[in-house]
């Protein structure tokens, strides 16, 4: 097992900068997880640290050792991609020893190896089958079996999941879960799932566009995130932005934070009194204020309510989302526990609770 160290890491393909300056440090045994949009850098981060992309500067170390020059077969990792990649011909047991018969193990090594990671997957009982008769779940628990096999430092996971079906990406999810128990070796996992993410992770790294936001538990990103990309993208459904204007600042009736009163004209002007973790914001000055859809409260829980029309209304069983139209013609997301009583074109009123909201300058900044 390693730790893993990035030092001012960037990559260039030709005239065009992906990875720019990254600095990350990963502990230990730690489960990381890499998010971003399409296109943010996070599997060529991990291609880089893979060894299978070559950094245009920085330095890249694991367990201590610079491997940053060093050939992917030698830096004690193991990659799983999305795709298989299984031996047909071959089974389940052999798909699993080939690459350690091509180094050159021993045989009894590698019946050793084969035979462990079988049992911690739960495929023990499949290891004479060949990949056609076998499930897609099933299949990836094959693939990540080879990389076991290889007893690395660091295993990376490359949106390992996307060819599942539900049922089976929340199984595998529990698997691999377990699996990092069981071994205890750090993990590098990248996925555009929020669900993924948030689950797995003992930390989660935000990029976008090669550049990383922000860097903390699940937990932390999602309460207290650095600006509004991280908010917006921590989250689901994703955190409501509404235009606002500062008209007061205050304190919390302990006096321990302090507040910012600002009115939302897209909310029929309705005014919200939001905590502010800097200096508060000149009157008059425009922010955004966000609000995650779980953050509204009932109808008679609060002073501060809004009345709009439900452009749609989703019913999941346990949960409902309404979308409520605002005064710019965009809308409102609203979590509702249980069966929402409303329906299509109805008004509802919603209670915002301001001490959950969150303030952001225009260009994204946490105020």
């Amino acid at each position: 097992m390693a730790g893993l160290e990035l030092s001012s890491v960037t990559k260039s393909f030709g005239q065009v900068d992906v990875i720019h300056g990254i600095d990350l440090k990963i502990n230990d045994g730690e489960f990381i997880v890499f998010v971003g949009p399409s296109g943010c850098g996070k599997s060529t981060l991990l291609r880089l640290v893979s060894g299978l992309e070559e950094t245009t500067s920085g330095t890249l170390s694991i367990g201590g050792e610079d491997v940053t020059h060093v050939e992917p077969a030698d830096r004690g990792v193991a990659m799983v991609f999305q795709s298989y990649a299984l031996y047909p011909h071959m089974t389940v047991y052999d798909n699993m020893a080939f690459g350690l018969k091509m180094t050159g193990h021993p045989k009894a090594d590698i019946k050793r190896r084969v035979d462990r990671a079988a049992e911690i997957l739960e495929l023990t009982p499949l290891l004479d089958r060949k990949p056609k008769a076998m499930s897609g779940g099933q299949r990836q628990r094959v693939a990540i079996g080879r990389a076991i096999v290889r007893e690395p430092k660091v295993f990376l996971f490359d949106e390992p999941l996307s060819n599942l079906d539900a049922e089976l990406r929340v199984q595998m999810r529990l698997q691999i879960a377990k699996l990092h128990r069981d071994l205890g070796t750090t993990m590098i996992y990248v996925t555009h799932d929020q669900t993924e993410a948030m689950t797995l992770a003992d930390r989660i790294v935000v990029l976008r566009s090669g550049r990383l936001e922000q860097f903390g538990s699940p937990i932390a990103l999602y309460d207290d995130p650095d600006n509004a990309f991280v908010a917006g993208f921590i989250g689901s459904p994703r955190m409501n932005f509404l235009r606002g204007v500062v008209e007061d600042a205050g304190m919390t009736a302990d006096g321990g934070t302090r507040t910012a009163t600002v009115r939302i004209p897209d909310l029929s002007n309705l005014s919200l009194s939001v905590p502010v973790r800097g200096d508060v914001p000149a009157k008059g000055t425009t922010v955004d204020v966000g609000i995650r859809p779980e953050h509204f409260v009932g109808s008679d829980d609060s002073a501060t309510q809004y009345t709009g029309v439900a452009n749609m209304v989703e019913q999941l069983g346990g949960v409902s989302y309404l979308y409520l139209g605002v005064g710019s013609g965009g809308q409102l997301t609203v979590e509702q526990k249980g069966h929402a009583m409303t329906t299509d074109g109805e008004q509802a009123t919603v209670g915002i609770d301001g001490s959950r909201a969150m303030l952001f300058t225009t260009d994204g900044a946490r105020v």
